[in-house]
């Protein structure tokens, strides 16, 4: 597992999906004075050139940041996503892109926190000089899941925790449901944003079903692909999220922003947009 690197898929059409919707997430949740607490589990390194080795190899962010960073008239949530991309670049050329931790460090104010979690050796001492000097964060040398569960429920009886592994262990689906059962029987009233891969259709179900049969209420999907759906054994070609207590806002803000971008980011027409609550009130 420690092998992952963000790095080679920074900026790519998945980003664009989770960082859509953390901005919202993020943006909705400061509009009330009491602080808040921030936990990326997958931190990663909070910002990532895109002139260097990883992402040009990839090249993934061709597919998602560069055709629509400066694009005019975007819907909303679209809109305050490119805001911040492009205060980050700070100019008019796309030379970087900001991770999870770069984006709720803009957002949130004095009196909130962020716990950024990263197990990765080398990324967490980039992580740590990208963040260095802002009192409002921890930066953990440490498993994410382990981290979050020490962590909740916060002392703010407020926050967002954001889950997005790698899912390079297979077994890492199944992890991921039983450690949001934990962190919710902890946690209930906290919103988790949860990243899942779509590749090969056994792991995405076994995800799906054991966090709609966990009996957590309030669980929305999002699915967003870029061609026809499970494209076994060769990468992936679309990208969910699940979400949890997400602000009544969330679901038509990226209804509205993966309709508008999936014709520019998948012209070809094979793309689709899928939208579902699995468990209400």
């Amino acid at each position: 597992m420690l092998s992952y690197r963000h790095a080679f898929h920074a900026g790519n059409f998945a980003d664009v999906l989770k960082h859509t919707a953390l901005v919202h997430c993020l943006e909705y949740l400061v509009q009330k004075d009491n602080p808040l607490r921030y936990i990326d589990t997958h931190a990663g390194i909070g910002s990532y050139r895109l002139d260097a080795f990883e992402p040009n190899k990839t090249q993934e962010y061709q597919q998602g940041v560069a055709l629509l960073w400066q694009r005019q008239g975007l819907p909303a949530g679209l809109a305050r996503w490119q805001h911040w991309v492009q205060a980050f670049n700070g100019g008019n050329s796309l030379s970087a892109y900001p991770g999870s931790p770069w984006f709720a460090q803009q957002i949130l104010r004095p009196h909130d926190r962020l716990e950024l979690c990263e197990l990765h050796p080398k990324d967490i001492e980039l992580l740590r000089r990208q963040m260095a000097g802002d009192k409002r964060i921890a930066c953990h040398f440490e498993s994410g899941y382990t981290q979050a569960l020490a962590l909740v429920p916060p002392i703010e009886r407020r926050g967002l925790i954001l889950i997005d592994p790698s899912y390079e262990v297979k077994t890492e689906y199944a992890q991921v449901v039983a450690e949001v059962k934990s962190l919710h029987r902890r946690f209930a009233t906290g919103v988790y944003l949860i990243w899942y891969p779509v590749i090969e259709a056994r792991f995405v179900e076994q995800l799906v079903r054991g966090l709609k049969n966990s009996g957590i209420k309030r669980i929305s999907q999002i699915e967003w692909g870029l061609g026809p759906g499970f494209n076994e054994g060769k990468g992936m070609n679309a990208t969910g999220l699940l979400a949890i207590n997400a602000p009544f806002t969330l679901m038509p803000c990226l209804e509205e922003s993966l309709n508008y971008a999936l014709p520019i980011l998948a012209p070809d027409g094979e793309g689709y947009v899928k939208l579902e609550t699995l468990a209400g009130e």
